[in-house]
Parts: structure tokens; C-alpha cells; sequence
């Protein structure tokens, strides 16, 4: 990414969806970081408490490859 690098108004979208309630949660962020998808990993923590198996796609986000997002 060049140091002039301007994302000019495009958002980051985080979303999951349960399909046996038809549930979906959401969230946009203004900057593309990992700190973002950890603050999305957590609200997914609080809206499926205890051991709900939950399967995460996710394209080439290079974020989800840091250690502290693995862990």
C-alpha cells in the first residue's frame, strides 16, 4: 500500500448470520485493521455464549492471519 493510500469513504463490514433463527449481526467500521475484527470476534463471543460452533468465512483479510487474531 503506497503512502498516499486513501480508502475514500469505503467501510469494512463484518457480518454473521445463524441460520436456525435467521439471525444476523452486523457491524461497519471506518478503518480496515485488526483491532476492528477482534472488536467483531467479541461481539460474536457475547451474542453466541457458551459452545456454539460457528464457522467463519473470510476472502483475503490479511488480519485474521495475525497471532493474537488465531488466538
Amino acid at each position: 500500500m503506497a503512502h498516499g493510500y486513501k480508502r475514500n469513504g469505503a467501510t469494512t463490514l463484518f457480518a454473521a448470520r445463524e441460520t436456525l433463527q435467521g439471525k444476523v449481526i452486523g457491524q461497519c467500521c471506518q478503518r480496515h485493521r485488526h483491532q476492528e475484527f477482534l472488536k467483531f470476534l467479541r461481539l460474536l463471543d457475547k451474542e453466541f455464549p457458551g459452545p456454539v460452533p460457528l464457522h467463519l468465512v473470510m476472502d483475503n483479510y490479511g488480519t485474521h492471519k495475525r497471532e493474537n487474531v488465531r488466538d
